[in-house]
């Protein structure tokens, strides 16, 4: 069928609020990029907003040659991914069975479990209870307190409910498949989206954390990544990357305005590349599991 003018009208409104919208949120992602990577002087005067002037890394060798923020980067790495895989181990053990209809007493699971998302101790009695348990100044503080989201739980519960055909379920308990073979060959192989969701959800969620260490953590040699950025883009905390002695004042000044750029870029990218890769499943993955059911 033929558009009218009118749809027609409505269509070219349509792609060019799409692109207004797409520019407000990717320009200041290019504009951090250009900017790491141009003069300092001529981003303080400037002159940078759509092309990188006069290139220089200058920002880039003041992060990699600062041993600290380098720890901080290997600290996050080892956070996002162990914390990320006991996530989805512990995600995976609280949705299947509360998707089991011959599961008795999985509502009242259900409940106390939802009950969480409203009602918490408060930070106080949190912190004290992580002090008992001794994981303060730990590892283990950065992974434990957030073992698991009680959201997450009911988006992989709805999934299974209602993407995993019951029909093949009653089959595999007829060939003598039991509820954990039946749970690691046929339902996981079958989730790949909500799976890969999960992933991405609790990877981002540990990668760009820093309050919980902010709070539990006082040596700096288990500090996250976000933390040492916090004192960058913050407290303006850069005495050991920038050498006043040396140089004058203002080259210092435009030094610390590359490092910025710079440090906001080393700390995002890793994020960036993991999304592309999520992409096909996480649309398919979040509206299967949030709507259905």
């Amino acid at each position: 069928m033929a558009e009218s003018r009118g749809d027609r009208y409505v269509m070219t409104a349509i792609y060019i609020l799409l692109g207004l919208v797409s520019f407000i949120v990717l320009y200041p992602i290019y504009f951090v990029l250009i900017a790491s990577i141009s003069s300092p002087e001529e981003v303080m005067l400037g002159k940078v907003w759509l092309w990188p002037k006069s290139l220089s890394l200058v920002g880039y060798e003041r992060i990699f040659e600062n041993n600290e923020l380098m720890k901080g980067y290997l600290n996050t790495i080892l956070y996002t991914v162990i914390g990320t895989a006991l996530n989805v181990v512990m995600t995976i053990a609280a949705a299947y069975p509360l998707s089991r209809q011959d599961f008795k007493g999985r509502n009242a699971f259900t409940v106390l479990i939802v009950f969480t998302m409203f009602f918490s101790g408060g930070m106080i009695p949190t912190y004290l209870l992580i002090k008992d348990l001794g994981l303060l100044d730990t590892f283990w503080v950065m992974i434990l307190p957030t073992a698991v989201s009680v959201w997450n739980i009911l988006i992989m519960r709805t999934f299974f409910q209602s993407s995993i055909p019951k029909e093949l379920q009653e089959a595999a308990f007829l060939d003598g498949c039991s509820n954990l073979k039946l749970l690691v060959r046929i339902i996981l192989p079958l989730s790949g989206p909500v799976l890969a969701v999960m992933v991405l959800f609790y990877a981002v969620g540990h990668w760009n954390s820093y309050f919980n260490a902010l709070i539990y953590l006082s040596d700096r040699d288990k500090y996250p990544l976000q933390l040492f950025l916090r004192e960058i883009l913050i407290q303006d905390q850069m005495q050991n990357m920038v050498d006043l002695g040396s140089d004058t004042y203002s080259k210092s000044l435009m030094e610390v305005e590359a490092i910025k750029y710079a440090a906001v870029m080393v700390t995002n990218l890793p994020m960036l590349i993991l999304y592309p890769f999520l992409q096909k499943y996480f649309i398919k993955g979040v509206m299967i599991g949030a709507i259905k059911g």
